[in-house]
């Protein structure tokens, strides 16, 4: 709640200088200094720094590289050449990102080997954790296993949960009426002068219902991550052969007319007295996947989305400057071809 709380102060000296916040930035810096906390213990920026920026531009840039279309995947002997620079633009951005986890496992180490018990530390965390495999003589990671673990908790935790936030806020803003419903149930529940916390959320079906719809529409990875066929499969008469490469478009079936009713309207209340969640049980929405390889991240994303999502409407109303641009953009992720540039408004409470 801390970093949420940190992120609601931005947004009150925004809102003081009647400034336009990009969203998806400030809600990224939240949710990367969420995780960064969990790891190492530590912000890795603020609302004004520029290095934010660059980590920032580092996710980004190496997802959009990973995912932009590339002659090398449909023919292979041409991928020595990297004709579009994917692969070299990726590379750039993944070693911006190693730098920065080698100098927290490096700093860690160092702790380390001053201690007569390298895992006798009051504040542990998630890098202390992992740094506890590489000891001994049957060690079960290497730092170059941590580093990779690293850049996929980061690229997966921060961008996705971040668009997730302003997709929602771009919605709602579209839709002024269900603004207003999501608020004052938000109202209702926590009261005049309250403080949003963790428990709340399971009081607020509609908001629950908001980051459902927000998730169907605009799922944070549209294809999911690649899968590959252990053994030949069919699937509707057609044959899957063994080791092909398989992507499911959660993108197309969260819009799919023969499942859902006004497929391309933003309409929570479809979900209002309905079981469907998010969890992988129920497969017309799965915007984190489903069975065993179902994305781990799942309850810290929901639950870091949905505060945000909570926070911003119930400390701020919010001015748009312009109209609200809906349009998409190609890549593993989804995200809003311009980013939602909006007012914070201060509520007046008394």
């Amino acid at each position: 709640m801390k970093k949420v709380q940190e992120l609601m102060s931005f947004m009150d000296e925004s809102s003081e200088r009647e400034e336009a916040v990009d969203i998806s930035r400030a809600s990224f810096i939240t949710t990367l200094n969420i995780i960064s906390n969990i790891i190492f213990s530590v912000d890795l920026c603020s609302y004004g720094s520029e290095i934010s920026n660059g980590f920032h531009d580092s996710v980004i840039g190496g997802m959009e590289a990973a995912g932009s279309p590339d002659l090398a995947n449909f023919f292979p002997f041409l991928g020595f050449l990297d004709l579009q620079g994917n692969s070299k633009r990726m590379k750039f951005c993944t070693e911006r990102l190693f730098k920065v986890f080698r100098g927290f496992i490096d700093i860690k180490t160092a702790e380390k080997s001053l201690r007569n018990d390298p895992k006798d530390a009051s504040n542990r965390d998630f890098l202390d954790a992992l740094l506890d495999l590489t000891v001994g003589d049957e060690a079960e990671l290497d730092n170059n296993d941590i580093e990779h673990l690293l850049l996929d908790m980061f690229i997966a935790g921060t961008d996705t949960s971040s668009n997730t936030v302003e997709w929602a806020m771009a919605e709602l803003l579209t839709n002024p009426k269900t603004m207003v419903k999501a608020q004052s149930q938000i109202q209702r529940i926590i009261g005049q002068n309250g403080f949003v916390q963790e428990p709340d959320i399971s009081e607020l079906p509609y908001i629950q219902a908001v980051v459902k719809e927000t998730l169907r529409l605009h799922p944070a990875v549209p294809l999911l991550l690649p899968r590959k066929a252990e053994t030949d499969v069919e699937v509707f008469g057609y044959l899957v052969p063994k080791d092909a490469q398989v992507l499911v478009n959660v993108w197309a079936i969260g819009r799919d007319p023969n499942v859902w009713e006004n497929p391309t309207r933003f309409e929570p209340d479809r979900f209002l007295g309905e079981e469907i969640d998010v969890k992988g049980r129920d497969y017309e929405l799965t915007p984190f996947g489903a069975g065993r390889r179902i994305c781990p991240g799942l309850p810290l994303a929901v639950k870091m989305v949905s505060l945000m999502l909570v926070s911003l409407l119930y400390s701020f109303d919010w001015k748009l400057p312009t109209t609200v641009d809906m349009e998409e953009t190609f890549g593993i992720t989804l995200h809003k071809a311009n980013p939602l540039h909006v007012v914070p408004v201060k509520k007046n409470r008394h």
